[in-house]
């Protein structure tokens, strides 16, 4: 049963319709542990989930495209109960494209970015009074190349990321290796097209962590295992960058995959898959960062994970609870807490190994 240090949390994974791809899990916030109380099946690879503000609602991602699977990508919009627990489907709408990977609510609740990985667009769906999610209001679609003939052969939309102002949406292009800067307009769900910034050829631009301060942008780079700084000016809704570093001690075969700030906004953390470790950097008080540890995940291919700030005692640490994915098969298994001692953090991290879920309060993973 949720309480204030146990929190219900989803997860998704990669799944046929015939199997429970996304599960409840009762996340303790004292221990680090994860107790499983449902399930459900119905939905082709929901791999992203997002969780309202007013803690009711769930959104998931059906990853599939027309050329693999049949059928492209698709959002599902649920009602949960807490005590005791409970889903119910509401509806679903097509995503605009192939491989939805990415799911964003925007400031005042009322509309979802959904970021199509496999046809590099992205699309505006409104949440209706009931939750359901109504027909889409608008899509972009980009176009172009990057350097990497084998992972920017095209346009890869990979996370949509709202300004604190809620007056920019900014699209990750993994593919372009772009961050694309739109207009939007929360009363009629409508994107303009306003400017970009250009990561380094070959970055591959991912997610996103925004400074609350409001000017500064934190951007996780795919492929060539970086982290970006951006000064961001608000009312002119422009990006530069202004600093770059590793996330590995050394050259190998890696990915960087999920980014996020501690709610102290001191902290920062990306996680590498391959290194298969998270790591650590310092924020100083104009925004840049100095890299201050990168400890193991405890688990293989950390694709996405979140934070839970706990309270300070004679040692502090990071918990993190690991959902493994297999790279060759793709089934999902949960792994027991790990724990270390990190003196400079005080933070519980849950992070889990399939394709772009996250845990967001009240929480999903």
């Amino acid at each position: 049963m949720p309480t204030p240090t146990r929190r219900l949390t989803f997860v998704g994974s990669y799944a046929a319709s015939d199997q429970p791809g996304i599960q409840a899990f009762v996340f303790d916030e004292m221990t680090g542990a994860l107790t499983a109380c449902g399930s459900f099946m119905g939905v082709v690879n929901p791999s992203f989930l997002v969780v309202h503000p007013n803690g009711r609602w769930l959104y998931a991602v059906s990853e599939t495209s027309e050329r693999n699977d049949g059928a492209p990508g698709g959002v599902s919009a649920f009602r949960f109960e807490r005590e005791p627990w409970a889903i119910q489907p509401l509806n679903h709408q097509p995503s605009g494209g192939d491989w939805p990977c990415h799911l964003q609510l925007d400031a005042t609740g009322q509309w979802l970015f959904v970021s199509n990985y496999g046809t590099g667009s992205a699309s505006v769906l409104p949440i209706r009074d009931d939750g359901s999610l109504g027909e889409m209001t608008d899509r972009v679609q980009h176009r172009g190349n990057g350097p990497n003939a084998q992972r920017q052969e095209g346009p890869h939309a990979h996370s949509a990321t709202l300004t604190p102002d809620n007056d920019f949406a900014i699209i990750a292009d993994l593919g372009l290796d772009q961050l694309v800067i739109y207009k939007f307009n929360a009363v009629a769900g409508k994107l303009r097209p306003h400017g970009q910034m250009h990561a380094r050829p070959g970055a591959g631009p991912r997610h996103l962590a925004l400074h609350p301060n409001g000017r500064i942008v934190y951007v996780a780079n795919e492929l060539d295992n970086t982290v970006s700084v951006c000064n961001y000016a608000g009312a002119a809704g422009a990006l530069r960058e202004i600093q770059t570093l590793d996330t590995l001690p050394q050259a190998m075969e890696n990915t960087v995959a999920d980014i996020h700030l501690s709610a102290s906004a001191q902290r920062l953390y990306v996680s590498n898959r391959g290194h298969n470790s998270i790591a650590v950097y310092g924020v100083k008080g104009d925004g840049r960062l100095t890299r201050l540890a990168i400890p193991s995940c405890g688990g293989n291919w950390p694709r996405n994970f979140a934070s839970r700030p706990v309270a300070a005692s004679c040692w502090r640490r990071i918990n993190i609870a690991v959902k493994c994915v297999c790279c060759r098969c793709r089934r999902v298994r949960m792994r027991s807490a790990l724990r270390w001692r990190a003196s400079p953090c005080r933070r519980r991290l849950a992070c889990n190994l399939c394709d772009d879920d996250r845990l967001t309060p009240d929480h999903s993973l």
